[in-house]
């Protein structure tokens, strides 16, 4: 197993919560909003593999979002509240349809789980533009085109100079797990599976995202039992970075409904 870095925000030990980040970033975005949370759950999370603190993703038996699963699972040993953003709502999620036992709440903020909303075109072309510049060995350009969508404000030209590095690395694992977010090869959307989860959800979205998101946020919500929906004025994809103090107070409503 890869090496991974842990982060831990003491609060209330019989509320354990787990918070998953999304790619290109790292677990320290949680700390603001664990703050505002005031110890409501005790927090954990992680760097995932290639990112923050943690050592390098290495490719075995398994793709990256199920070795991103699989630390998460190690995590869990009983009901759990769930966070998750991006990528990490989408983890978050498959742990949901795989144990929903175990989840005593579920956030999902933007989740990136395109096979969702498979009508929607635009995705398909960010990732055929994003293969195309990779194999051309034009990283910097692949990094921008996915941060002017996805990152926060600025895009790539917020960015330090120091990390620019490692983002290049890293574009590589946005390419990696197309077929799980794109085509659901991890089946999180299998007939019964949403249906499953009876913890209550809640599904946050930016009111600047990508406007697919939307699409997302409804097909889930539509096949989801005890689901709530959120849209954070004036954000987009990177709200728990730029918007913590709503992300918080939506992530403590839900926390109130579980």
């Amino acid at each position: 197993m890869t090496a991974v870095h842990h982060r831990h925000w003491p609060g209330d030990r019989d509320r354990p919560a787990l918070a998953l980040h999304c790619m290109m970033g790292s677990a320290s975005y949680w700390g603001p909003i664990a703050q505002r949370l005031g110890g409501r759950v005790d927090l954990r999370s992680f760097d995932m593999p290639s990112h923050g603190r943690s050592k390098p993703w290495q490719q075995d038996m398994s793709d990256f979002h199920t070795t991103i699963t699989r630390i998460a699972a190690d995590l869990i040993d009983g009901p759990i509240d769930l966070i998750g953003h991006s990528i990490g709502a989408t983890v978050a999620l498959r742990l949901a349809v795989d144990r929903p036992e175990l989840v005593r709440s579920l956030t999902l903020i933007e989740p990136v789980l395109f096979a969702a909303a498979p009508a929607v075109p635009a995705q398909a072309e960010e990732h055929a533009s994003l293969v195309d510049l990779l194999a051309q060995d034009r990283r910097d350009e692949a990094v921008r085109l996915f941060l002017d969508r996805w990152g926060g404000p600025g895009g790539l030209d917020a960015m330090p100079e120091a990390v620019r590095p490692a983002l290049e690395r890293q574009i590589e694992l946005i390419v990696e797990t197309s077929p799980t977010l794109s085509q659901d090869r991890a089946d999180i959307l299998r007939e019964g599976g949403l249906e499953s989860i009876e913890a209550p959800v809640m599904l946050i979205r930016g009111g600047d995202s990508p406007p697919h998101m939307a699409e997302i946020l409804a097909a889930l919500s539509g096949r989801l039992g005890d689901v709530g929906r959120a849209v954070v004025p004036g954000a987009g994809h990177m709200l728990p970075l730029t918007h913590p103090d709503q992300v918080a107070g939506l992530i403590g409503a839900n926390l109130d409904r579980a």
